[in-house]
């Protein structure tokens, strides 16, 4: 061998038996992440500019949206099952007892290591975040919170010579004008199951699931006050039209043809902008309890737990969240609860934004529990319906469906 041919070969081992760090490699390929919601048309639209935003400003990982907005429930559980479901998705809150089947990443040690506003648990309101804390972990981030507000037809209210709705309103003087305010044109106020029976009950000062998740005290005076109230209106012809108007007229409808002078909606409702009708925003009524309380409907982006980057899956549902927190009304952040945050995010509420954030303190959801599904449909078929059909006293049916009840959460 010669001397140049030894010093090529002796070159060659060496470069051989480098370290594998030290040899150059081609850039590493970003991870594709998939998420899903049930968006239609117009709102996958919008979250994909979210995602097309976040995807910019990141080299690690990619998101693909796939949105699902027929059958959303069934073809995610079916993903879930066989093992393809998307590494993020939205849930409501009725569907956040899946975070007690295991299906769901707890991102509590992300979260207690994370100092952005969008990750602190203390800059969302207790009423919304209790949808995502549960049994001592935290199941995503909450995206939305709409708080059920009073929309009400000023021109109706002058027509009746009825002063405006405000905040200092009790159920009692809500009543009056309802029933004030109907005539043989119009109603006062329509209700059909929405806004949700528990909200009178919390307002009375009752609870439908105590705070432990351990009892369904519905059958408290408390309790039996609120619910009565709600059922007594459902079917009083003095403030109120029958099930039978509404299914053939429409529930939200009936208000925005002008055929009823307040409605209940939630904050984020295009009951406000509706072309003629000259329509105010208020808090719901004051209850025994002294504040106007209300439910908010909410919903969270969860981690599938079995995503193969959890660390990566982390990053970008903070990233959404954040984005989504600037799109979609009300925001769940306390630092957010402000006129010039909602407006920007929403322009269409800007005349009504105050009066929404009077309402935005005062909002919960509802408590989850590990057989929500169940829960929902005995407190349905055995108190709520009956209960708005006369079939037995507000007494009675709370003292059965309780016992049922808390059978479902003893388990």
């Amino acid at each position: 061998m010669t001397r140049t041919l030894r010093f090529v070969v002796i070159a060659l081992l060496a470069v051989a038996l480098l370290p594998l760090a030290s040899v150059p490699t081609a850039a590493q390929e970003p991870v594709t992440l998939r998420v899903t919601n049930w968006a239609g048309v117009d709102e996958a639209a919008e979250f994909q500019e979210i995602v097309d935003e976040v995807n910019a400003n990141n080299t690690e990982f990619q998101i693909v949206y796939e949105p699902k907005p027929d059958d959303y429930y069934v073809q995610l559980q079916t993903q879930l099952a066989g093992g393809t479901a998307p590494d993020l998705m939205w849930l409501d809150q009725n569907h956040m007892e899946w975070a007690y089947d295991g299906v769901l990443l707890d991102i509590s040690e992300y979260l207690a290591n994370d100092d952005r506003d969008v990750a602190s648990p203390d800059d969302y309101f207790p009423g919304v975040w209790q949808t995502v804390a549960i049994n001592d972990g935290i199941y995503g981030l909450p995206w939305i919170a709409q708080p059920v507000v009073l929309y009400y037809n000023r021109d109706i209210f002058d027509e009746m010579g009825v002063e405006y709705p405000t905040a200092d309103w009790t159920w009692e003087e809500f009543r009056a004008a309802a029933e004030a305010l109907t005539n043989e044109e119009h109603y006062g106020f329509t209700l059909n199951g929405w806004p949700p029976i528990h909200m009178f009950i919390w307002s009375f000062g009752g609870e439908v699931i105590s705070e432990d998740l351990q009892t369904s005290p519905i059958d408290t005076p408390e309790a039996i006050e609120g619910a009565r109230l709600y059922a007594d209106m459902i079917y009083n012809p003095a403030c109120c039209p029958s099930q039978e108007t509404i299914a053939e007229e429409g529930f939200g409808e009936m208000f925005k043809a002008g055929r009823v002078a307040m409605f209940m909606g939630g904050a984020a409702d295009d009951h406000d902008r509706v072309e003629g009708l000259n329509v105010g925003v208020s808090p719901v009524p004051k209850g025994a309890t002294g504040e106007n309380t209300t439910f908010a409907w909410t919903a969270a982006t969860v981690i599938n737990d079995d995503t193969e980057y959890p660390d990566l899956a982390y990053e970008a549902l903070i990233q959404l969240t954040e984005g989504i927190h600037n799109w979609k009304i009300v925001s769940p952040r306390v630092s957010q609860a402000n006129v010039e945050h909602l407006v920007a995010s929403e322009p269409r509420k800007e005349a009504n934004a105050a009066a929404i954030l009077e309402a935005v303190p005062y909002m919960r959801a509802f408590r989850i529990v590990p057989r929500m599904a169940e829960w929902d449909q005995i407190f349905w078929e055995d108190f709520q319906d009956p209960l708005f059909h006369g079939e037995d006293t507000v007494e009675n049916l709370a003292a059965d469906a309780r016992i049922l009840l808390e059978d479902v959460l003893g388990d």
